[in-house]
């Protein structure tokens, strides 16, 4: 509920604090009062788009802060939350500044706020109607989720259902592209596999070929160094020499008292080491022992590795690692048929769960739609519109999270003619009376809300007017309803009463706001049926409206 609003240098107001109460509050005033600039400066703080130039001439800025009460559970409270702004004594202050040179800057309880959090904020504060409201009943676009509020519609087995048809969709999508790319390679997956399961490259083998290759390559310009010395180690040469030296020596060792003994050792590690070096050139030349057709075979498998890897792009040790993932590729592709035929299945179920959810949200729309016709019904014949017709129109729409249902609410002003949108048929008068009538209809539960009505009774008089104001009250129960009116009728109704007045300085012009009492609402509603001139008549006629 709207508690205060604190208007500073904004438009002709210097300064003006109004404190609201709940009910029906009503400001009146001469057309050019100023009526409209209260609006303007509520529309400000609300982050609403209104005139650009708002700043009082003269003044360096303008500043409007408006102060609203929040019960327990109000829907402003999630979105303070989700911004790190504290809600806990129930009180929400927003105020807005705006600078001459066109600078806003705002805050939401001292903390400093953008415009799109004011207005998320306003969308759960404020409602405004008026005959120029494109915000809400209007405009078709919020036609479905008015209806959905009036039958009190579960949307989340429907949005639930779309959510689960939209996964389904997209993964059965996702396989199709999947399996078509699969199937274009299908034939060069299998020569590929084919290829490297016929060579069976092993780690490291590339390596080791390459060394063998070598090895070979060299073998027949060393081998017959290494043969030669292999005799040379082996004949009489050498070991002889050496063995006839030690049998020598040891035949002379008895006499040289130990002299002979470190000569003796040394020629026995000599023959220690010549015996490990003839069995080493005995290896090297049993392994340079091959057939010239191994050379072949070993550089035949060497070229196919290498070049099966250049063909792939790979290193020669990563072939096998590369056909592994060619096989699980073939895999994929051998099970996608069956995997498919899952996921079709899976979509299929998720569009029957869909059609489902969304055939009995129509069917709930359809009689809420028939329950909304009547009850418009009845609102409209005490509003002098009996003979009008107000009719719910359902028709298909593309799927969505929210049912496949276009809802727009049509009305014609006389029985048999066309019926048609609400603000292309309706004249002024019959435009208020209608959205007035919805309004009643579509409101279950204004606590905490303000409702804002902009000279919704233009164009009605009289009994009508009276009903306007009487249906206004109505909505106003429990909750909290701003009028602007011209209608003494529905001045009347009001639990509380300001009147709009423009002063006329020497210099500038300014407008302000009064609370009336009770004498000076018989006066202002009293001018509001006789004019200008109060007469006893009119007071009378004020005090029996006032009366009821």
């Amino acid at each position: 509920m709207l508690r205060t609003l604190d208007i500073k240098d904004m438009l002709i107001i210097d300064r003006l604090e109004l404190e609201f109460q709940s009910g029906l509050n009503v400001l009146t005033g001469e057309t050019g009062a100023g009526k409209s600039i209260l609006l303007d400066a509520l529309g400000f703080v609300l982050g609403w788009r209104g005139r650009a130039e708002l700043v009082r001439a003269g003044a360096d800025q303008g500043e409007v802060t408006a102060v609203f009460d929040l019960p327990a559970g109000h829907p402003c409270v999630p979105v303070l939350d989700e911004a790190g702004i504290d809600t806990d004594d129930g009180e929400l202050i927003l105020r807005r500044v705006n600078s001459k040179d066109g600078r806003k800057t705002a805050w939401v309880n001292g903390t400093r706020a953008t415009g799109e959090l004011l207005r998320n904020l306003s969308d759960r504060l404020v409602e405004l109607h008026g005959q120029h409201d494109d915000r809400g009943l209007l405009n078709p676009r919020g036609h479905r989720a008015l209806l959905d509020e009036f039958a009190g519609s579960d949307l989340a087995s429907v949005r639930q259902a779309w959510t689960g048809w939209r996964k389904a969709r997209t993964a059965l999508a996702e396989a199709k592209d999947s399996l078509g790319a699969l199937k274009d390679e299908e034939e060069f997956l299998r020569h590929a596999v084919g290829e490297l399961d016929l060579l069976d490259p092993k780690p490291g083998e590339e390596e080791e070929l390459d060394s063998r290759r070598r090895l070979m390559q060299s073998a027949e310009r060393i081998r017959t160094d290494i043969a030669r010395a292999h005799q040379a180690l082996t004949g009489d040469g050498a070991e002889g020499m050496i063995s006839d030296a030690a049998r020598w020596l040891d035949g002379a060792a008895e006499g040289a008292e130990g002299r002979l003994d470190a000569p003796l050792e040394a020629l026995a590690r000599a023959m220690d080491a010549l015996g490990e070096a003839e069995q080493g050139v005995a290896d090297c030349l049993e392994a340079l022992d091959f057939d010239p057709h191994a050379l072949e075979a070993v550089e035949e498998r060497l070229f196919a590795l290498r070049g099966l890897a250049r063909k792939h792009d790979v290193l020669p040790d990563e072939l096998g690692t590369f056909a592994e993932g060619l096989r699980a590729r073939l895999e994929r592709l051998d099970a996608s048929d069956s995997d498919l035929a899952q996921l079709e299945v899976d979509e299929r179920k998720a569009a029957e769960a869909y059609d489902a959810a969304a055939g009995k949200l129509s069917e709930t729309r359809r009689k809420a739609g028939v329950k909304l016709e009547k009850a418009m019904t009845g609102e409209l014949t005490p509003l002098k519109m009996e003979r009008a017709v107000f009719r719910v129109d359902l028709a298909d729409a593309d799927p969505g999270p929210e049912g496949r249902d276009a809802v727009t609410f049509l009305v014609a002003t006389n029985p048999g003619a066309r019926a048609g949108a609400l603000n292309k048929i309706a004249s002024g008068g019959e435009l208020s009376r209608f959205l007035l009538a919805l309004k009643v209809c579509l409101t279950r539960d204004s606590a905490g809300l303000t409702m804002i009505f902009d000279e919704i009774d233009r164009g009605v008089g009289g009994a009508t007017a009276a009903a306007v104001g009487r249906r206004l009250a109505q909505l106003a129960e429990g909750g909290q309803v701003l009028v602007v009116t011209h209608s003494p009728q529905v001045a009347a109704l009001g639990g509380h009463h300001w009147r709009v007045e423009k002063r006329q300085g020497k210099d500038e012009t300014t407008s302000t706001v009064v609370p009336l009492d009770r004498d000076e609402r018989v006066d202002e509603i009293a001018r509001m049926l006789s004019g200008d001139t109060l007469t006893d008549a009119a007071r009378d006629a004020a005090r029996a409206l006032i009366a009821g």
